[in-house]
């Protein structure tokens, strides 16, 4: 007898064969992989958590994702309607908000009485009933726009990635009603009381109109406030690995000479004291960027900052400023008002 055929009858003491036959071998592997039987086929090896994540991300059809940019538009847009009608509620106390700057540099100039012009008959409704609730409404409802991008975009990302949609929202509206904010209380101020007060000593005497007044505010305030998202920007390209930080910080020069452009660009005014209020924030903001990018690649490479040590330091500095502000208060008649450089004497 051959051995082959020897093995074929061998048994177990169970009463089980040792060797598998042929065909209980081919039904083994077809449950194994699947193959008709009811076994889950397993892993592969070498498969990490990200395939894992991959397989339960959603998948969409082209059509499905133009439906779904369709429903998150439409969502966008009630949000702005939403937020334009409230502010049409409120729109003259809106407007006494906006023109507050312009009635500050004209009775700082001394013109009396310090008021805007009307020219044709439609310019009070065009700027007071539908630009000003149009803009406040953006503002008001750019967190609502941001969300809804991200939930378009999210469907595509990864579960740990996923995970930046809140601070990502919070931190780009921040952003942006802040630089609005300095916009307002800085460097629109500042910029209109230079540019009404450059003929004076010749004799010419500022009239401005609301359509040009209001067009030079919603420039000014989009403006700065785009602008103020470049630490988001800086973030999101380090994410992708375009950039890094270390790269930023050694060609940190060309990119202060592009901001000291940009500010020449969008400040109201040529002088260089208005370009400096808007570029050094900027500046500001560029390194902050690189700082959010340099904990991002602490968090790829395990590492930790260390946060005890910069909280220590940040609470010195504001008690040191909080002593200095007292001081100033109590001994030397300084207060604080609402507009810079916010401490008067």
């Amino acid at each position: 007898m051959d051995s082959s055929e020897g093995n074929k009858g061998q048994e177990s003491p169970g009463g089980g064969s040792l060797i598998p036959s042929p065909k209980n071998a081919i039904d083994r592997a077809k449950r194994r992989f699947g193959g008709g039987g009811r076994g889950v086929p397993p892993s592969r090896p070498g498969l990490n958590s990200g395939d894992d994540e991959e397989e339960h991300m959603l998948r969409m059809s082209f059509l499905e994702h133009l439906e779904e940019l369709r429903t998150r538009l439409i969502r966008a847009l009630i949000g702005v309607a939403v937020a334009f009608f409230a502010s049409l509620i409120f729109s003259n106390q809106l407007w006494n908000f906006v023109r507050q700057p312009a009635v500050q540099a004209l009775t700082t100039l001394h013109i009396d009485p310090p008021e805007l012009v009307q020219i044709s008959p439609m310019e009070g409704f065009n700027i007071i009933w539908f630009k000003l609730p149009v803009v406040c409404a953006i503002f008001l409802s750019f967190p609502w726009i941001l969300y809804q991008v991200w939930a378009f975009i999210s469907p595509g990302l990864y579960k740990r990635e996923r995970r930046f949609a809140v601070p990502f929202i919070l931190c780009s509206a921040s952003l942006f009603l802040m630089g609005g904010f300095f916009a307002y209380f800085v460097i629109f101020r500042y910029g209109l009381t230079f540019l009404l007060g450059i003929g004076r000593s010749e004799g010419v005497r500022p009239m401005v109109s609301i359509t040009e007044y209001f067009d030079l505010f919603v420039n000014v305030m989009l403006g700065v406030a785009v602008v103020f998202e470049l630490p988001i920007i800086i973030f999101f390209l380090t994410l992708l690995r375009i950039v890094t930080p270390g790269f930023l910080m050694n060609h940190s020069r060309y990119a202060i000479l592009i901001i000291f452009i940009i500010a020449a660009v969008v400040t109201p005014t040529p002088d260089v004291f208005n370009m400096m209020l808007f570029a050094l924030p900027m500046c500001l903001l560029f390194y902050v960027g690189i700082f959010a990018g340099y904990l991002l690649v602490l968090r790829r490479e395990g590492r930790k900052f260390p946060w005890r040590r910069l909280f220590t330091i940040g609470v010195v500095v504001l008690f040191v400023l909080g002593v200095c502000l007292y001081l100033g208060i109590t001994r030397h008649a300084v207060h604080l008002v609402p507009h810079w450089p916010f401490l008067l004497r």
